[in-house]
C-alpha cells in the first residue's frame, strides 16, 4: 500500500462506509481501499489489533475475513517463527468473539482450519482443540464449528498444500475421527433439545462423512444415527434442523457409495431410510414441501447409493426395489420439484441398464420405468387457464426440456414405437381436456426424436403388420396435420413441433409433404406460432433435402420475405439454413442464379443501410444481414466435379464490395467486425480455392484495420486463409507477409502488464493462425524470422489458465515440433527435421521449465492431456536431450511449502522424471503429470 501503514481509525471508517455510506460511489471507493489493505503486509496486524478491540460487527467481521484470506492466499508471507503467535491469537479471538455474531465465528474457524492444514509443525490439532475445549460447554458451539470446517477445508481449491501433506491431514483426521463422533454424541446428550447445537452437531458430523474418514462399523453401532432418524421421522421437527438431519444422512449414504466395504453401515441407513416413508406421507398432508423435498433428497440418494445392488440383484437384500418404490411416491407429488429431485438417478438407472443390454433385466424395471413417463406426462400439463403457446423460458419451461432429456435416455427400457403408439391411443380413444392432449404430444414429439433412429431398421411395413393396435407413424402424422384451428394454441405449438421431429417419417412416406408443408405454412404466418413452425420447415428441409428440392421455389418466396413473419432471429437464420440445405441439391446451372436471389435481400438490405451511413451520418446495425448472408454461404455445399467452376464462385465476387465497404464503415465496432468476418469465412470456406480473386483485397483490408483496432477475428480469418491457400506454392509468401504484419500489433497487445491474462481471445486465434502454417506451409514458417517471436509468445503463454487460448498454443507446440518427427516421405522433410532442431537447441529447455511450472501451479487437471501430448512430442523428437531438460525443470521446483510440510520428496521426483522418460506411449506421459501435479494442488 502506497504511503505505509494505515492508522485503525482510517481502517474503521472505511469499513463503516462499505456498510454504511448512502453513496454508491462512496462504497466502491471503500471497496477498492480495503481490497489493496488485505494485500498488503499491514493486514496481518491491522487484523489481529481491529478482532482485539471488538468495536462492533463490521470491523470484526472484515478482520476475521481478512485474517481467514491472507491465511488462504498468502500464508508464505509470514516467517515460521510467527506461526504459533498467529495460532494462539487466533484462538484466543475465537472465544472472545464466540457471542458477537455467527458469521465471525465461522469466518475465524475457517481461518484456523487453513492455518492447522498448511502448519505441519501443529501436529494432532483435533485432539489439541478437543483437549482445550471439551470441558466447557460455552466454548462448544465455536469448537464444533472449527471441527466443522476443518474436513471441508481439506479439498479446498483456495489452499495449495499438495497431496502429500493432504494425505498426512487425512490419515491423522482419520485417526482422531471417532473422538469427534464422541464428543459429538456427549454434546448431544448435555445439550437435551437445543435444536440449534443439533443442527451443529449434524453438520459436524456431515462433513466428516463427506471426507470419507469415518469408520463405518463404529458408526453403524453409534448413538448419533439412531438420533439422526428419530429427528427425521418426528412429525414436529422444525425445518431448519429437519434439512440438517437430511443433509447428514445424503452425506453418510454417499460416503459409502462402495456398499460392499461398508456393509454394517450401509445396512443400517438403508433399514433407516425406509422406515421414513410414512414421515413422508405426513409431510405431504401437513402441505410442508420443505421437508417433502428432503425426504425426496434422501430417497434419490439412497437410490444412487444403491443403484449398483438393485441392478446386480434385483429385489434381494439391500437390492430390495422397495427403493424405486419411495422414487415414483415423490414422483406422484403435485409439485413437479420434487420428481425433478430423482432425475439423475432414472439416468444412471438407464444408462447402467443399456450397458448391460440385458432383456430380462430391462423386463424387470421396465414397469416402473412406464410408471415414471406416465407421472412426467401428468407433471408436464400446464395449468388448465394457460393462455397462448408454452413458455419455454420459466423455470416451469426448463423443467419440461430436461424431461424431455430424461424421456429421451429411458425410453430404450419401455421401447419408443410401443410407447408412441400408447400415448396416441390414449388422444385418439377418450376426448381428453386441451392440456391433457398438449402435454401428450409433447412427449410424443421428445419420443420421435428416438424413433428416427428406430426407422433405419424398420420401415412402415412393420408397422402396417400391428395396424389393429399399432397406429403407423404416417397416421399419426396424417391425424395431427388435420388438427382443426379451433383447438387451443398450445396444443397447436406442440403439434407444429411434433411435427418437425417427425421429418424422418416424411421422408419415408413423401407423399405427405404437401399437407405437412400446407400445415406448417398456417402456422407460420401466425406471430405465436411463426418460430415453431419455421423451425420446423428448417427440420423438414434439413432430413428431405431430395424430396423439398421441387419445393425451392416456395423456400425462395418466404425467404424474400422473411421480415413479414413474427420470426425470432434464430428461427429466420434456421429457415434460411433450411434453404441452402435445398439449394445445394438443385442442378449446378441452377445454383448460381438461385443464390443469388436468395443473397439479394441481405445484400440490398446492407447496401440499403450504407447509403443511409453516407447520407445522414447514422450508423445502423448490420449484423441481422450478416448472420444470414453466413448461414446461407455456410449451408450452400453443392458437390463439384474436380475442374468445374464453383457455382457459388460468381455470387461471392459479386457481393465482396458490399462486404468490404459494411468491414470499412463499421471497423471500430468489435461485435460488427466480428460478423463481417465470420460471413467472409463462410464466404471463403464455400467456395474453397474459388475465392482467389478475393486474397489480395481481402488480406490488404484485413491487415490495414488491424494496424488500428487489433480485432481478435481477423487472427481467425487468416487461419481460414491459411488453411485454404497454404498449400498454393504461389500464395505462401503474401501469407507469411500477412502473418508478420498481423503479428506485430498482436504482440504489442499481449506485451502490455497482464496482456495474455487480458486477450485470451488474441492468443486462442494467434496460435489457430499459426498452427494453420505449421499444417500447411511448415517450412515457410520456420525459415522466418517471425518464428522466434512466435515460440516466445507461446512459452510465455502455457501458464494461462483459460480452456480455448491453452488449447490453441498447446496445439501449436505439439505440432510445431510433430512436422520434425513425422516422417510422411514429403522431399522437405530432412529441412523441416533440421528447422525443428535448431528451434529446440534454442527453446527447449525454456519451454520444458515452463510447462512443468505451469502444469504444477497454473493449469487446471483439464489442460494437463494438452501438455502430455507436447512432452510426448518432444520426446519423440530427442529423448536424451528432453530427459536432460526434463531434470533441470524438475530441480527447480519447490521441495517445501511455507508451512514447513514437503511438497515433493526426492524419490517422487526421480519416480516421475523415469515414469516419463521410459513411456511407451502418450497416455502414461498424461497418467504421470496427473499423479505428479498433485503434489502441488
Amino acid at each position: 500500500m502506497e504511503g505505509g501503514k494505515p492508522s485503525l481509525a482510517l481502517v474503521y471508517q472505511a469499513v463503516q462506509a462499505l456498510y454504511h455510506d448512502p453513496n454508491p460511489a462512496g462504497k466502491e471507493r471503500a471497496s477498492v481501499w480495503l481490497g489493496e489493505l488485505q494485500r498488503s503486509m499491514y493486514a496481518w496486524e491491522i487484523s489481529d489489533q481491529l478482532l482485539q478491540l471488538k468495536q462492533d460487527v463490521e470491523s470484526c467481521y472484515f478482520a476475521a475475513q481478512t485474517m481467514k484470506v491472507k491465511i488462504q492466499t498468502s500464508f508464505y508471507e509470514l516467517p515460521p517463527e510467527t506461526h504459533n503467535a498467529l495460532r494462539d491469537s487466533l484462538l484466543t479471538h475465537i472465544q472472545n468473539l464466540k457471542d458477537l455474531s455467527p458469521i465471525i465465528v465461522t469466518q475465524l474457524a475457517l481461518a484456523i482450519a487453513d492455518l492447522a492444514l498448511q502448519m505441519a509443525s501443529w501436529k494432532g490439532c483435533v485432539h489439541t482443540l478437543i483437549e482445550k475445549y471439551n470441558n466447557d460447554i460455552s466454548s462448544m458451539p465455536f469448537l464444533i464449528e472449527i471441527l466443522t470446517v476443518l474436513p471441508e477445508e481439506v479439498h479446498s481449491r483456495s489452499l495449495r498444500i499438495g497431496a502429500n501433506r493432504r494425505t498426512e491431514i487425512i490419515e491423522d483426521l482419520a485417526f482422531y475421527s471417532s473422538t469427534v463422533v464422541t464428543l459429538l454424541t456427549t454434546c448431544v446428550e448435555k445439550t437435551g433439545n437445543d435444536e440449534k447445537m443439533f443442527i451443529k452437531v449434524f453438520r459436524c458430523l456431515g462433513s466428516w462423512f463427506n471426507l470419507g474418514v469415518l469408520d463405518s462399523n463404529f458408526m453403524a453401532s453409534n448413538q448419533l444415527l439412531i438420533v439422526l432418524f428419530q429427528v427425521l421421522q418426528r412429525d414436529e421437527t422444525p425445518t431448519n434442523l429437519h434439512e440438517a438431519a437430511s443433509d447428514c444422512v445424503c452425506s453418510a449414504l454417499y460416503a459409502i457409495e462402495n456398499v460392499d466395504t461398508n456393509m454394517a453401515l450401509a445396512l443400517h441407513l438403508f433399514q433407516g431410510v425406509l422406515t421414513l416413508e410414512t414421515a413422508y406421507h405426513m409431510a405431504v398432508a401437513r402441505e410442508d414441501l420443505d421437508k417433502v423435498l428432503n425426504y425426496c433428497r434422501i430417497f434419490t440418494e439412497l437410490c444412487e447409493t444403491f443403484l449398483e445392488t438393485t441392478v446386480r440383484s434385483p429385489g434381494q437384500g439391500m437390492g430390495d426395489l422397495r427403493t424405486l418404490e419411495l422414487l415414483l411416491i415423490c414422483a406422484g407429488h403435485p409439485q413437479y420439484e420434487v420428481v425433478e429431485i430423482s432425475f439423475n438417478f432414472w439416468y444412471r438407472l438407464g444408462e447402467h441398464l443399456y450397458k448391460i443390454n440385458d432383456a430380462a433385466l430391462h423386463s424387470i424395471f421396465r414397469p416402473y420405468i412406464q410408471r415414471l413417463l406416465h407421472c412426467l406426462a401428468r407433471h408436464c400439463q400446464l395449468d388448465p387457464d394457460h393462455e397462448g403457446i408454452p413458455e419455454d423460458t420459466d423455470d416451469f419451461g426448463e423443467f419440461r426440456m430436461r424431461v424431455s432429456d430424461l424421456v429421451k435416455d429411458v425410453i430404450f427400457l419401455v421401447g419408443s414405437m410401443e410407447c408412441f403408439s400408447q400415448l396416441y391411443s390414449t388422444l385418439k380413444e377418450g376426448n381428453p381436456p386441451w392440456e391433457v392432449t398438449e402435454a401428450v404430444l409433447f412427449i410424443m414429439a421428445s419420443i420421435a426424436k428416438s424413433l428416427n433412429s428406430h426407422l433405419s431398421k424398420m420401415d412402415d411395413v412393420f408397422c402396417l403388420i400391428h395396424r389393429e393396435n399399432n397406429p403407423t407413424l404416417s397416421e399419426v402424422l396424417q391425424q395431427v396435420v388435420l388438427l382443426p384451428e379451433n383447438v387451443h394454441m398450445a396444443v397447436r405449438y406442440t403439434s407444429i413441433e411434433l411435427v418437425g421431429e417427425m421429418s424422418d417419417v416424411v421422408d419415408r412416406n413423401p407423399r405427405f409433404l404437401d399437407p405437412v408443408l400446407n400445415y406448417l405454412m398456417k402456422g407460420l404466418r401466425e406471430k405465436p406460432l411463426a418460430s415453431a413452425a419455421a423451425k420446423a420447415i428448417h427440420n423438414i428441409c434439413s432430413v428431405c433435402r431430395d424430396h423439398m428440392a421441387q419445393h425451392f421455389q416456395g423456400l425462395l418466396d418466404i425467404a424474400r420475405s422473411l421480415d413479414s413473419f413474427a420470426l425470432s432471429t434464430e428461427a429466420a437464420v434456421g429457415l434460411l439454413k433450411g434453404t441452402a440445405l435445398v439449394l445445394a441439391r438443385l442442378p449446378l446451372e441452377k445454383i448460381a442464379e438461385c443464390l443469388s436471389d436468395l443473397c439479394a435481400v441481405q445484400v440490398l438490405a446492407l447496401k440499403k443501410l450504407l447509403a443511409e451511413e453516407s447520407t445522414n451520418g447514422k450508423s445502423a446495425d448490420p449484423t441481422v444481414w450478416l448472420d444470414r448472408l453466413a448461414v446461407i454461404f455456410r449451408h450452400t455445399n453443392p458437390i463439384v466435379e474436380n475442374g468445374q467452376t464453383h457455382p457459388c464462385q460468381k455470387v461471392i465476387q459479386e457481393i465482396w464490395p458490399v462486404l468490404s465497404e459494411t468491414l470499412n464503415t463499421h471497423q471500430a465496432d468489435n461485435r460488427i467486425v466480428e460478423r463481417c468476418c465470420r460471413c467472409l469465412r463462410f464466404a471463403v470456406r464455400c467456395v474453397g480455392k474459388g475465392s482467389a480473386s478475393l486474397l489480395q483485397p481481402l488480406v490488404t483490408q484485413m491487415v490495414s484495420v488491424y494496424q488500428v483496432y487489433p480485432h481478435s477475428c481477423f487472427l481467425y480469418l487468416g487461419s481460414i486463409l491459411v488453411d485454404e491457400y497454404g498449400m498454393e506454392e504461389g500464395c505462401r509468401q503474401g501469407l507469411l507477409d500477412m502473418l508478420q504484419a498481423l503479428c506485430m500489433p498482436t504482440f504489442q497487445l499481449l506485451e502490455q502488464p497482464n496482456g495474455l491474462r487480458n486477450h485470451p481471445d488474441t492468443v486462442d486465434d494467434l496460435f489457430r493462425l499459426a498452427t494453420r502454417f505449421v499444417q500447411r506451409s511448415p517450412v515457410t514458417l520456420l525459415s522466418s524470422s517471425i518464428i522466434v517471436h512466435i515460440i516466445q509468445c507461446a512459452i510465455a503463454a502455457t501458464s494461462l489458465d483459460h480452456r480455448d487460448a491453452n488449447c490453441s498454443v498447446m496445439k501449436f507446440v505439439r505440432d510445431l515440433v510433430h512436422t520434425g518427427v513425422a516422417n510422411d516421405h514429403e522431399e522437405d522433410f530432412e529441412v523441416r527435421k533440421q528447422l525443428i532442431g535448431q528451434a529446440m537447441e534454442q527453446h527447449g529447455q525454456q519451454l520444458i521449465t515452463q510447462l512443468m511450472h505451469s502444469c504444477c501451479f497454473c493449469l487446471p487437471q483439464y489442460t494437463l492431456p494438452d501438455v502430455a501430448e507436447v512432452l510426448w512430442e518432444i520426446m519423440l523428437f530427442n529423448r536424451p536431450t528432453f530427459c536432460r531438460w526434463l531434470e533441470n525443470a524438475l530441480k527447480g521446483l519447490p521441495k517445501e511449502t511455507s508451512g514447513g510440510a514437503v511438497t515433493v520428496t526426492h524419490k517422487q521426483l526421480t519416480d516421475f522424471h523415469k515414469q516419463v522418460t521410459s513411456a511407451e506411449e502418450c497416455k502414461q506421459v498424461c497418467w504421470a503429470i496427473r499423479e505428479f501435479t498433485r503434489l502441488f494442488r
